[in-house]
């Protein structure tokens, strides 16, 4: 498959990956499966930015509200998926040589997930190039309450009128990160659903129609292309 892509690539992306349950029901399948095949779809995609150079590549997992509402035999698969996930990764991180990084309310995630998510950040920190940061547990309100939280218990004797969007960002999730440049969500749907609210504000969204399991390389090329010649306005309307 030849894929073409722009002459400059955007530094972070971020993706909303929506719509692995209706490709399981299209098929006569179990929502764990729909939830399977979008495991795969991100290890590939993954593979794919850290080949063409895409620094940072964000995707949402799990929000808040989807593991509170939820049936919890659903969020189970969600977790046990997760579990799969980060151990097939411990065993091909250096092959794959991608960097794992996961976002949220990690100390809420059950204690062996978190040991887990643990080792596989600590393993995968020697490698260079593409990181990928796995949102789970994640909502972009609960993020800020947080951060709001963290930075009025700090003894540091800092004082609210030095308090300005520099310093409240470093004590978001994503202080590490640049913002990103592109969001995508797949599935239909044109709603953020709680996610980087802080951080999407002068980003480029992209909302298509494909089912995340079947998003894939060649669509992704297409939209980094296609968002390569809008020109972005960093506050203007």
């Amino acid at each position: 498959m030849k894929i073409k892509l722009p002459e400059t690539l955007p530094e972070h992306i971020a993706i909303i990956m929506d719509g692995n349950g209706r490709w399981a029901r299209k098929r006569g399948m179990p929502r764990k499966m729909g939830h399977k095949a979008g495991a795969e779809t991100f290890r590939t995609l993954a593979t794919f930015c850290r080949d063409i150079g895409i620094k940072h590549l964000t995707v949402y997992a799990l929000s808040t509200e989807n593991r509170t509402s939820r049936p919890p035999e659903e969020v189970d698969e969600v977790y046990d998926l997760l579990r799969r996930y980060i151990n097939e990764s411990l065993e091909t991180m250096e092959r794959d040589r991608v960097r794992l990084k996961f976002l949220g309310h990690i100390a809420a995630l059950p204690e062996d997930i978190q040991a887990l998510i643990s080792q596989a950040e600590e393993t995968s920190s020697k490698y260079e190039g593409c990181q990928c940061n796995i949102c789970v547990n994640y909502g972009g309100r609960d993020e800020m309450v947080r951060a709001a939280r963290e930075l009025m218990g700090l003894s540091s004797g800092i004082k609210l009128d030095d308090v300005d969007a520099d310093v409240f960002a470093r004590h978001l999730d994503t202080a590490f990160l640049p913002d990103p440049a592109i969001c995508i969500r797949t599935g239909g749907e044109k709603r953020l659903s709680n996610f980087l609210l802080w951080q999407l504000a002068y980003s480029e969204l992209v909302f298509t129609d494909t089912l995340w399991p079947d998003f894939n390389q060649k669509e992704l090329a297409s939209i980094l292309t296609e968002c390569s010649k809008r020109k972005r306005r960093f506050g203007g309307l």
